[in-house]
């Protein structure tokens, strides 16, 4: 590790692993699943935790309906009645922090049992230095990687002249009420960093995602004449052919930061159901899936195109043309964001992890959608850089190493020591006797 001064290296040497390792094991534990009553609980443990930590906190209990009013509310996709906001100021809480550290809570269901390599998914397993469990990448990693930097810059004793945050949201799974909310409560800062799990890189912009649902009309008849019907399963594929077709062309060309990626803007589908009796020909498939929004364009001409694509594949069709494809637009909305050209986040970043690991990360965009375009959009530039990779984010065999979540937290609060600022020695003593 190159040298840090002495203000960081106190900090850097005050990160408890343990205690890290403790916050994650606890935060695994809460099956934080959306839409389900674990979102709210492990957003008040956050509540709870960070005043141990010595934080000013206001948890609060947002008004799903009132933000679904919102015109530009960014949707849900599971049904949700309340959820919990929460932010901690260590500092001056009536002053703009010079840094937040973002982290969400919630978790993708998940899934099969049958198929994780552990017994219980919502208790964190550690195997060789390899943290196993649902939501251990995504995100909690990160957010024990924040709590551990904030308890070791408050136990290192180093003065901070900036207020620092600790942003915890909910709901950003299906769209990202809790980052909306927060920031609509009026929480602000002057940068931010999300602790989403990142390989080691920092992520500067990422593209836009989409849930699309296509309703494709049959005739039904029964299978023994199934040529005096019209399948619609047959037709799906006739217009599953079409968006294949619009993948490939969407993705010839690339952007800036998303050159690393094969595939920077997929389409995917995910859900497929159709008929309800097998000797009977299906007058209806109902067909949900992932759509990737390009960076340089808006939600509204990636909507267009697709849409476009639908229409083009059903007026070709004899019985399409006359029984067009029903497309909706249902759950959350992810719009592109991108961290401003230029910003001195990123040098600061890429510096602070340089000190730290040893290696200066590359900067690249991710092909996902996240709560980064939320900040960008209110003026709070963010980038991501956490412990994990998102590979293993939403899968059976989801894990973090844990070194990773401990090099992430000394990353955190050098970068903490560094943007909040440092009251000037001579001024420390009278400082420390105003606070008490």
């Amino acid at each position: 590790m190159p040298p840090l001064t002495p203000d960081e290296a106190a900090a850097v040497a005050a990160v408890d692993d343990e205690e890290v390792r403790r916050d994650l094991c606890d935060l695994v534990a809460i099956a934080s699943v959306d839409g389900t009553p674990g979102e709210a609980e492990v957003q008040r443990w956050g509540a709870v935790r960070l005043a141990e930590l010595g934080l000013t906190v206001d948890c609060w209990d947002i008004d799903v309906a009132a933000e679904q009013r919102q015109p530009d509310f960014p949707g849900m996709e599971v049904e949700r009645a309340t959820a919990v906001g929460c932010v901690g100021v260590m500092g001056d809480a009536t002053d703009t922090p010079a840094l937040a550290l973002y982290g969400h809570t919630d978790v993708v269901p998940p899934g099969d049992l049958e198929h994780w390599p552990v017994a219980d998914p919502f208790t964190l397993r550690v195997v060789d230095g390899i943290g196993w469990g649902r939501g251990s990448c995504d995100m909690k990693a990160g957010v024990a990687a924040a709590l551990g930097a904030v308890a070791a810059v408050r136990r290192s004793g180093v003065p901070l002249a900036a207020p620092l945050a600790v942003h915890l949201v909910s709901g950003e799974e299906d769209g990202g009420l809790g980052a909306f909310a927060t920031l609509r409560r009026g929480h602000r800062a002057s940068a931010c960093i999300s602790g989403e799990p990142t390989g080691g890189d920092l992520i500067l912009a990422n593209a836009g995602s989409l849930t699309f649902r296509l309703e494709v009309p049959g005739l039904a008849t029964h299978g023994s004449t199934r040529g005096r019907g019209v399948s619609a399963v047959e037709k799906f594929e006739v217009v599953h052919r079409r968006l294949r077709e619009l993948e490939t062309t969407r993705n010839a060309t690339s952007a800036p930061l998303f050159e690393h990626l094969d595939l920077p803007w997929p389409l995917s589908v995910g859900v497929v159901t159709a008929g309800g009796w097998a000797s009977t020909v299906p007058d209806l498939l109902v067909a949900e899936g992932r759509y990737g929004v390009r960076i340089d364009e808006t939600v509204d001409d990636a909507m267009r195109i697709f849409e476009e694509a639908v229409t083009d594949a059903s007026e070709a069709d004899p019985w399409l043309g006359d029984h067009p494809v029903r497309v909706s637009w249902p759950g959350g909305m992810f719009a592109p964001g991108s961290l401003p050209a230029g910003h001195p986040l990123l040098s600061r970043v890429a510096e602070a992890v340089t000190d730290v690991v040893g290696r200066r990360p590359r900067a690249v965009g991710g092909p996902y959608g996240s709560d980064l375009r939320h900040y960008a959009a209110a003026g709070v530039p963010m980038l991501q850089y956490g412990p994990g990779d998102v590979r293993y984010a939403h899968a059976t065999y989801e894990h973090v190493a844990l070194e990773d979540v401990y090099s992430c937290a000394r990353v955190y609060a050098v970068l903490a020591v560094r943007a909040c600022g440092l009251i000037p020695p001579q001024l420390r003593e009278t400082a420390g006797r105003h606070a008490g």
